[in-house]
């Protein structure tokens, strides 16, 4: 990418680590795909090691959703989802820095015709996308075969949120702030595809409480609101790297019906449960490094 294309600011030495880290990507996104592979286990492992913090984190998320695992099968399953997340890392840096042409060989689709129907109905679609390590690669493999707008959140480090930022509009039409409620209105109302991942908690304010994997989780109720507000339908999509860590598959499931129900806790309960559904499939892929469960409902202790 050219120099011109990032403010000068952002040559200060303070953010030297950055353009090394953005390096790096650049040369990940190019290696042999074995190599790309390799590395993104052994970076999987060396964080599963040294980061006591996110694997604390993520042994508790796994501990509370899969408690029918033993001890053992729990541990493995940590592990397992530090290297994929570090696979994930990898698969990152070649969505963003190489033309999703170059991968259309190796994605291939489920259902597609579900998001057909959907937009069909000219309302646009709202696709409810999911926080796997697989996130970025699966918007842009998505963009082979549909054009979408992006809800983001900004990263809090300017240069790589200004490079984050340029990657995804060659993939996305417009990357949309989370907050711009009514930028995603606006793009549905015109019949585009919004992408979109319900899956993390906002805190209070933002969020009801719904059942996810048996526990209390606050949801996020924008979902619902979006559909009431624009008609739009909603469509859930699953996107999987697959066993041989060199294809994958996007699978769509059909548009909801009788969404939004008007019941707050009832919409955030089905969507947590299309959630848990995609995540079964596949658990080591998802981000249970994040704290999924950080706000708690009035007189619960905190979980983290």
């Amino acid at each position: 990418m050219a120099k011109s294309a990032f403010p000068r600011a952002y040559f200060h030495p303070r953010y030297w680590s950055t353009w090394l880290a953005i390096a790096a990507m650049y040369t990940a996104a190019w290696l042999p795909w074995p190599v790309k592979i390799g590395g993104g286990k052994a970076i999987g492992l060396l964080a599963w090691r040294l980061a006591k913090r996110r694997r604390r984190i993520t042994e508790t998320n796994i501990a509370l959703c899969f408690p029918d695992k033993t001890t053992a099968e729990q541990a493995q399953l940590v592990k397992d989802t530090f290297i994929a997340n570090g696979i994930g890392l990898v698969e990152t840096a070649t969505a963003w820095c190489r033309d999703a042409e170059d991968l259309r060989h190796r994605v291939s689709r489920i259902n597609q015709d579900h998001l057909s129907r959907a937009l069909a109905r000219n309302q646009g679609a709202l696709v409810i996308g999911i926080h796997f390590s697989t996130l970025d690669l699966g918007g842009a493999l998505h963009s082979l075969f549909y054009s979408a707008d992006a809800v983001y959140r900004p990263h809090n480090n300017p240069l790589f949120n200004h490079f984050m930022t340029q990657a995804r509009s060659r993939t996305f039409g417009r990357t949309i702030h989370r907050h711009d409620l009514r930028g995603v209105v606006r793009q549905l109302k015109a019949g585009r595809i919004v992408w979109y991942s319900p899956d993390q908690d906002f805190g209070r304010n933002a969020s009801v409480f719904a059942p996810f994997f048996g526990n209390q989780a606050a949801t996020i109720k924008l979902t619902a609101k979006i559909a009431r507000m624009t008609g739009a339908p909603v469509v859930p999509m699953m996107f999987h790297r697959n066993p041989d860590n060199r294809t994958y598959t996007i699978e769509w499931l059909p548009a909801l019906e009788n969404f939004p129900s008007g019941d707050q806790v009832a919409d955030a309960t089905r969507i947590n449960a299309i959630i848990e559904q995609a995540i079964r499939k596949h658990p080591e892929q998802y981000l249970w490094l994040h704290r999924r469960f950080k706000t708690r409902p009035e007189g619960e202790e905190k979980i983290y």
